[in-house]
């Protein structure tokens, strides 16, 4: 076991910031550790190493480690088509490596770390690039699984793998069979399965980190809705239920994953606790802003919802409040905080993203 201490202050529950006033003071917090992540981390021997550290997640996630483990190398693994992500990252101390995933070749040049978090994969506009989307999802678990036979590897996967639940009831949890609607979903399960198979081949341990859906300023159901609202366009109640959960209590939990994986890897759900109407959130929104409360539809009797009995097991309830989430993507629509232009699309029902 290795003990450091976290390179500066700890999350504090009880002192949760009213707002934030730029995306450098967002980052910040959303890379500050709590206790329970310095001591799991402690708990885990050997370096760190993220696989699609470029993505929405993927930045914060490896800041976070390092700032919860400063001992520790954390290296970030990317094409890095954008090189301001790279650099920004080697700013926080993280090493960084270019790499094609999908090259076999460059994914066996990686170096062996024992600790892997997996973060590539393909959604967004995944209805029209399905051979890429299988590819991301399918081909390159198989090649890192394999690669990282002696690794731990916790992979990033989603909630889509589950059939939609009945309202009114526990959602999925991770005893229900697999039921993913449309291909993007096929493929995640997909990934899950290669993951799977090398686990028990080699005895690779890891978890399969099934997320819906992760909230920060920019992105997310909460920022979809918010903005649709402030704009005054009329909100699809299709899905008229979801869960969320911060993404800094997200990436805490697949992070602290490492000190809870088992041989083969097994799934773990990660969500917020509350099964939240978005006809609500709507009228929540409307009231911050203002204006008057416009939808379309009607809310169907499924949702994609999850269980996550388990999570709260190991980790206890998420550190961040729905109440502070939607203060905090209300303020931040109004001031006309950047976004990253990826709509979540969390209202299809057919799998087609």
């Amino acid at each position: 076991m290795t003990s450091s201490a976290p390179a500066g202050p700890l999350l504090d529950p009880a002192r949760l910031p009213a707002r934030f006033d730029s995306v450098e003071a967002l980052d910040a917090f959303l890379a500050t550790p709590t206790q329970a992540l310095v001591d799991d981390l402690a708990a885990v021997e050997g370096d760190l190493m993220v696989l699609g550290v470029a993505g929405k997640m993927g930045p914060t996630l490896a800041r976070l480690a390092k700032n919860a483990a400063p001992g520790k190398r954390v290296i970030g693994v990317a094409r890095f088509s954008d090189p301001a992500v790279r650099a920004q990252l080697e700013g926080w101390g993280i090493e960084t490596l270019a790499c094609d995933l999908l090259d076999r070749a460059s994914v066996e040049a990686l170096p062996r770390v024992p600790n892997i978090v997996f973060a590539a994969g393909h959604k967004f506009g995944s209805s029209d690039h399905q051979a890429l989307t299988w590819a991301m999802n399918t081909h390159v678990p198989a090649l890192v699984a394999d690669t990282f036979r002696a690794s731990r590897i916790v992979a990033f996967s989603t909630g889509n793998v589950y059939p939609l639940s009945p309202v009114g009831r526990p959602g999925a949890s991770e005893r229900m069979p697999p039921g993913p609607i449309g291909e993007y979903a096929q493929s995640c399960l997909g990934r899950e399965r290669m993951f799977q198979y090398f686990g028990a081949r080699h005895g690779t341990p890891g978890r399969l980190f099934r997320l819906n859906y992760a909230i920060d300023m920019r992105y997310g159901v909460l920022h979809d809705i918010a903005a649709k609202v402030h704009r005054g366009e009329a909100v699809d109640l299709a899905m008229g239920h979801v869960n969320v959960i911060w993404q800094g209590d997200a990436n805490a939990q697949a992070l602290r994953c490492l000190r809870h994986c088992t041989a083969p890897p097994t799934p773990i759900n990660c969500t917020g606790p509350e099964t939240i109407p978005v006809r609500w959130l709507v009228e929540q929104f409307a009231c911050r802003f203002d204006v008057p409360v416009r939808t379309t539809g009607e809310e169907a009797p499924t949702a994609l919802l999850s269980d996550t009995t388990e999570a709260a097991r190991l980790f206890g309830y998420p550190v961040v409040p729905l109440g502070a989430m939607l203060d905090w993507v209300a303020d931040w629509v109004q001031q006309g905080g950047p976004t990253l232009n990826k709509p979540t699309k969390f209202e299809v029902r057919d799998g087609r993203f």
